[in-house]
């Protein structure tokens, strides 16, 4: 085939996969190997649904962070075993939220319902359109995460993406969900312990429930910085991609590999 020859790509159904190819008047390259194509290629990765749980989601984290360190740093208990004064201090007030307890206490509850009904519209999403195939972590992933890490970490050969998530990606997704779960629950205990109280005993009574819904917390805020230096190292197209849901030349279809099959039509 001629290099002047044109294909264009038909866009597929996001419930067939997650690639939806949006590719026309694209030059290709002839030769013995599969035709490579030369322009920019875009697929729909992110569907409105997962961006706008995405972005709300972040936002009503960062208000229930904020709001929390104010009703820790003014009510710093974890029990008796623990120190109660200067347990968290200079705390900048930049970073708290709520001015008061009371107040503090109101923004959190606030935006925990925000944070809830969010996330159980995104896992209804997922599961309802099998969008979740693509991110969630099974057994079968487990040997590609030291190699992905690896390349992270120790700056060793990136292995090749044969997936929209790599095993990494989907292991960190997939752990965010059971971790964002678990601060719910915790929270529960803290909002009312009364009516949770067979909660609090699972956890070893309200002031373990409360531990556990700062660790919660802390292993959000590892996720969010740990998802923020992966921003800052692929550059623009990840977040343009979690803006408009279109990202363009992702390496699973430079190689070849996309979940979804493309089909093209040459054109005369």
């Amino acid at each position: 085939m001629s290099e002047d020859k044109k294909a264009s790509f038909e866009s597929l159904p996001v419930s067939e996969g997650i690639a939806a190819p949006r590719v026309s008047n694209v030059p290709l390259v002839s030769g013995p190997e599969p035709a490579i194509r030369k322009s920019v290629n875009e697929i729909y990765e992110h569907p409105l649904a997962v961006r706008y749980c995405h972005w709300l989601s972040s936002f009503s984290l960062v208000i229930l962070a904020m709001s929390g360190l104010a009703i820790f740093k003014l009510f710093p208990s974890f029990g008796p075993k623990i120190p109660q004064h200067d347990l968290i201090h200079n705390i900048p007030r930049f970073f708290m939220l709520g001015g008061w307890l009371g107040g503090a206490l109101r923004w959190h509850f606030t935006f925990a319902w925000v944070y809830v009904a969010t996330g159980v519209v995104y896992v209804g999403y997922q599961v309802l359109s099998g969008n979740f195939r693509q991110m969630l972590f099974l057994p079968r992933d487990l040997r590609g995460v030291w190699p992905v890490a690896r390349h992270y970490f120790l700056a060793r050969p990136k292995p090749v993406g044969t997936e929209a998530y790599n095993p990494l990606q989907k292991l960190a997704y997939t752990s965010l969900i059971l971790i964002g779960a678990f601060s719910v629950v915790t929270g529960m205990v803290l909002f009312n312990p009364v009516q949770f109280s067979f909660l609090a005993d699972l956890m070893g009574g309200f002031h373990r429930a409360r531990m556990w819904h700062f660790a919660s917390l802390l292993m959000l805020g590892a996720f969010v910085l740990g998802h923020l230096v992966m921003v800052a190292i692929h550059g623009m197209n990840n977040f343009m991609s979690m803006l408009t849901g279109w990202k363009k030349d992702p390496e699973y279809v430079r190689t070849g590999t996309t979940p979804a099959p493309v089909k093209s039509k040459p054109q005369n």
